[in-house]
């Protein structure tokens, strides 16, 4: 392969890999790139687990076998099966030597430094009907990361020492842009998680609840929301000072995210201020409220604040027609006014007290005005939180 086409293939694994968003995108990017720019038939990429021992497989590309899925959840090889993994690892490596590159054929080593114990990957080789592989590692952030596998069928021309060696600056190439998708995730992350609690933040929770109504819309899946305000939280920044409030709602936070993950694929979040939520998409609503209930009972039970006030509103009751998040916001959060004013210890439910149920009129009706000194309660979406 001339120079000149090995350049271009490196400026196309560089674009391919800049363009990817998600890490799939990445990760596949990496493996398709490699593969075209080695003339292989398959290719995959695997990250080295350390707390496992593991090498997992990310992505499989190219040609795969009947046992090969392209995104594997669960195809992971212990490292001590692969020692020159483990000495690339332990001993090369962090000892100042070069992550190189090396090949395997399905006739098994002819010498050099991995002869000997490389039979894990012949097997594979021969197993799958491949006649040789090239196996570049790949260091991020100045650590073995894993590595980048590239392969040819049997018949075709045996990699040799050039190729090797061009598989080591596609694997440098291919961290480079793995490092790019790692901080695109931390910056998503950051954008959408609260810095306190560590749960969702209100940004996420309303893209998130734009989708779920959407989805309601389309094929009448159950949308319910539950919102908490923690009652005490003033009295105890008065107190005993906000990194004793802060406390209390990391403490009530974990509690919500308990409760959340009863329920599968709900979104534990919070709002601002002492202000938390649940999202569900799916479940019944008689399962949310056994869940809210549930939330209840063990935030009372915290030794700071005085518990919760709870609303709940969902789809799957008899609250009206949902055409828009804003219109489930303002049921779940009048709802959840009530049970503040009553001092209820168990959550309310919009909907579920009859065709005159205040809560469906104050939902219904223009805001109210807050009485003097009274804080202002953000309203429906897009109200920036209380600070």
């Amino acid at each position: 392969m001339g120079e000149d086409v090995r350049l271009r293939a490196v400026v196309e694994l560089a674009q391919a890999m800049a363009a990817a968003q998600t890490p799939r995108e990445s990760w596949q990017a990496a493996a398709l790139g490699a593969c075209r720019a080695l003339s292989g038939s398959f290719a995959a990429l695997s990250v080295w687990e350390r707390d496992l021992g593991q090498l997992r497989v990310l992505v499989n590309a190219g040609e795969r076998t009947e046992d090969e899925e392209e995104f594997p959840e669960r195809e992971a090889y212990p490292v001590h099966q692969f020692p020159e993994i483990t000495e690339f690892l332990h001993e090369r490596w962090a000892g100042g030597g070069e992550p190189n590159a090396w090949v395997e054929t399905a006739e098994g080593p002819s010498g050099g430094h991995w002869a000997g114990y490389c039979h894990q990957r012949v097997s594979a080789l021969r197993r799958r009907g491949r006649g040789c592989c090239v196996v570049a590692p790949i260091v991020l952030h100045g650590r073995a990361w894993g590595e980048l596998y590239v392969a040819r069928p049997v018949g075709a021309p045996v990699f040799g020492r050039s190729d090797a060696d061009f598989a080591t600056v596609l694997a440098a190439v291919a961290a480079a842009g793995l490092a790019q998708t790692e901080r695109l995730e931390e910056v998503r992350r950051l954008a959408f998680t609260d810095a306190l609690t560590g749960l969702a933040n209100r940004r996420a929770v309303d893209l998130r609840l734009d989708e779920a109504v959407e989805r309601h819309r389309l094929d009448g899946a159950v949308v319910s929301l539950v919102v908490c305000d923690v009652n005490g939280l003033k009295r105890v920044n008065d107190t005993r000072g906000h990194a004793i409030g802060d406390r209390l709602l990391e403490r009530f936070g974990s509690i919500l995210s308990l409760c959340g993950a009863m329920l599968p694929g709900t979104l534990a979040a919070r709002l601002g201020g002492d202000e938390f939520c649940l999202l569900s998409v799916g479940p019944a609503a008689d399962e949310v409220v056994r869940v809210a209930d549930e939330l209840c009972l063990r935030a009372a039970e915290l030794e700071l604040g005085d518990g919760v006030a709870c609303g709940v509103a969902s789809t799957g009751d008899p609250i009206g027609p949902v055409h828009s998040a804003r219109r489930l916001f303002r049921l779940a959060d009048a709802a959840q006014y009530r049970a503040k004013a009553a001092r209820a210890q168990k959550p309310v439910v919009a909907g579920r007290e009859g065709s005159d149920d205040p809560v469906v009129r104050l939902a219904d009706s223009p805001p109210r005005v807050a009485e003097p000194g009274e804080r202002r309660r953000f309203r429906g979406r897009g109200t920036p939180p209380p600070g």
